[in-house]
């Protein structure tokens, strides 16, 4: 006898594996812990550009922060960097592979976040804090 099917399969809360079993959901959010990753993969989602260029894209940045993350996200492979001699030679920042297939959960946790939280909880709302 077949098994009825759960009208409402989002209302589940048990998942086949565990958020207490897998180290990676815990990297993925350790990476979206830090304030301003997120927000600078999504300005770097929109083209390859240079630090004045992702400042523009994500307001209240300071650049001795979009510096360090840049850095973090460039050691963990999720941006590359790229400095081509000539008459401009600042850095540009792009999208690695790995990068550009996390703008995919990104881009859903963007559209839930834009449908459930308030506009007043997300770092580019809050005043920038000083460096250290």
């Amino acid at each position: 006898m077949p098994t009825p099917q759960d009208p409402h399969p989002a209302d589940r809360t048990e998942h086949p594996r565990s958020a207490d079993t897998s180290p990676a959901i815990a990297r993925a959010f350790a990476l979206l812990s830090n304030d301003w990753n997120g927000l600078i993969l999504m300005a770097l989602a929109k083209g390859p550009a240079d630090s004045a260029q992702i400042r523009e894209r994500v307001p209240g940045i300071s650049s001795r922060m979009l510096t360090q993350r840049l850095q973090e996200l460039t050691a963990i492979d999720l941006v590359t960097r790229d400095v081509r001699p000539g008459l401009s030679s600042r850095p540009r920042y792009a999208l690695s592979p790995h990068g550009k297939a996390f703008l995919v959960p990104l881009a859903v946790l963007f559209l839930w976040a834009e449908d459930h939280l308030p506009a007043s909880s997300s770092p580019a709302d809050r005043p920038a804090t000083t460096d250290p």
